[in-house]
């Protein structure tokens, strides 16, 4: 199978200089390839978008609204079609691909209200017979990058929005699971996008590059992790273009003594190792408030020992494999780090039974105990399903411990205690928290985004700031003389 780049309306016909592998995960074996783009077919891309704005941009607000209408219908009905894609190349459970494309399609049915999202302002007689009103207009051509873990929802956190206010998209997806950016493409062409608007270049760095030094896009939409955040913020921002790039995360999970503790290691469980731990917002450390560390540590290793771990199409499978064997094998490298450091490894994800071919890019869930903030296990975003328990003698330390990471993108409190939560919220120096919810990722009308290494520039993704990323304002002010008076002023001082 080759999957290439979607440029202008259809599929890239070229010869592409370079490709990579796409792999199944749960197999280890290579299913496909995928066509990396040059700077060249990056241009094209990008010439195309600009000639598509230009039409674009002047459609009226129903003629948008109706696209994403019908793009969003498209969407709903042939969900489970692109949940086997995602599982098929990220490996996530189908379950888990369902619920991305949910998320996805939450975002799409903002955009659908986009006349009311697009509204200016105006003022009468701001002086006399002088009007002022404001515009929201599109940008131009703007780049999404977007990471391999949520290869469906993380585009239609951006492209929905960014289309439905007049822009054109080329979008550049992770290589390791392309073929869901393709089916979105194709998708958008069914529902009446016209050619051009939406645009996938697949590739590597010089693709990426490309993309934030090209003088026709002016703005750039990023996730992934930290070092690249960083990376794609400084290079975009230099290169004169709007940036709102989000990075990694280490989320904590506080747990207070008077928390259900059945509910948190459910919470922790499900949070922790969902997508194997692929999620930005994972659960990656469990704080636990002295006395309950003990209790709290045997009911989350009592519930890792009845997950079901194996191919994600598989009935009853829980977590699927790591999306390749590379970030396998990195993953896995922290296991023997953090025993070294002296942390307890109660659970080892290596011994797991594996519902699958045994060639996959396995690792079960793992659990450590009586982690401390210098370890590696702790300071590093691993990105896999493990999980680390850190033991504090009280709610003061434990909000030190969480203010004082590098990272900000989102946390939990369990607790019974209304003002302890309350306290939590507005002390907390996190963009997300839940309060007895694990992973508090935003509904559609809100926006996403962390605080601190979380997020580099000043826009959190979708939501009202992610519409306001794509537009400008501009003001105007107008004066219009009156013709029955024959074009004088009406005998008012002039700026009365």
């Amino acid at each position: 199978m080759r999957t290439t780049h979607w440029i202008g309306g259809k599929p890239w016909n070229g010869v592409a200089e370079r490709a990579g592998d796409i792999y199944d995960p749960a197999t280890g074996q290579i299913a496909g390839h995928v066509d990396f783009a040059t700077a060249a077919v990056v241009d094209q891309a990008v010439a195309a978008a600009g000639e598509a704005f230009t039409r674009w941009r002047t459609a009226s607000l129903t003629q948008r609204s109706n696209v994403m209408f019908a793009f969003r219908e498209l969407l709903n009905a042939r969900r489970p079609e692109l949940a086997k894609i995602i599982t098929a190349e990220h490996g996530k459970v189908l379950s888990d691909a369902a619920g991305e494309i949910q998320r996805g399609l939450e975002n799409v049915e903002f955009a659908c209200g986009i006349p009311q999202l697009l509204k200016g302002g105006f003022s009468e007689n701001a002086s006399t017979q002088v009007d002022v009103y404001s515009l929201r207009q599109p940008l131009g051509v703007v780049g999404v990058i977007t990471p391999f873990n949520f290869p469906a929802m993380v585009p239609l956190w951006f492209a929905p929005n960014a289309i439905a206010c007049g822009n054109s998209v080329v979008l550049k997806p992770s290589e390791k699971d392309p073929s869901a950016a393709n089916f979105l493409a194709e998708l958008f062409a069914e529902a009446g996008l016209p050619d051009g608007v939406f645009n996938v270049v697949h590739g590597d760095k010089e693709a990426v590059d490309r993309i934030l030094e090209h003088p026709a896009v002016k703005a750039i939409s990023f996730v992934g992790s930290t070092p690249i955040a960083r990376y794609v913020y400084e290079t975009g921002t230099r290169n004169g273009k709007r940036v709102q790039a989000l990075g990694g995360a280490k989320n904590h999970m506080v747990v207070l003594p008077d928390a259900d503790l059945d509910l948190a290691a459910d919470a922790a469980v499900s949070a922790g190792f969902g997508s194997a731990g692929e999620r930005c917002m994972a659960i990656s450390v469990v704080v636990a408030v002295d006395p309950v560390g003990d209790a709290l540590v045997g009911k989350i290793s009592e519930r890792i020992a009845a997950l079901q771990v194996g191919d994600g199409r598989r009935p009853g499978c829980e977590m699927g494999p790591l999306v390749t064997g590379a970030h396998r094998d990195r993953v896995v490298s922290y296991l023997d780090a953090g025993r070294a450091a002296g942390a307890e490894l109660v659970v080892d994800g290596r011994n797991h039974r594996i519902d699958g071919d045994r060639a996959g890019f396995w690792l079960g869930p793992t659990l450590f105990d009586h982690v401390d903030t210098d370890m590696s296990i702790y300071t590093d975003e691993i990105f896999g399903p493990v999980l680390s328990v850190l033991r504090v003698p009280s709610y003061d330390d434990a909000v030190e411990v969480v203010n004082t990471n590098r990272y900000g993108n989102g946390t939990a409190i369990f607790t019974n205690d209304g003002g302890a939560a309350r306290r939590y919220q507005n002390e907390i120096e996190i963009g997300m928290v839940g309060v007895n919810v694990p992973i508090p990722v935003p509904v559609s009308y809100y926006s996403f985004g962390g605080w601190k290494d979380s997020l580099f520039g000043d826009a959190h993704a979708y939501g009202p700031e992610g519409v306001n990323f794509f537009v400008r304002s501009k003001v105007v002010t107008s004066r219009w003389l009156d013709p029955s008076h024959g074009g004088v002023n009406l005998g008012f001082p002039q700026n009365s």
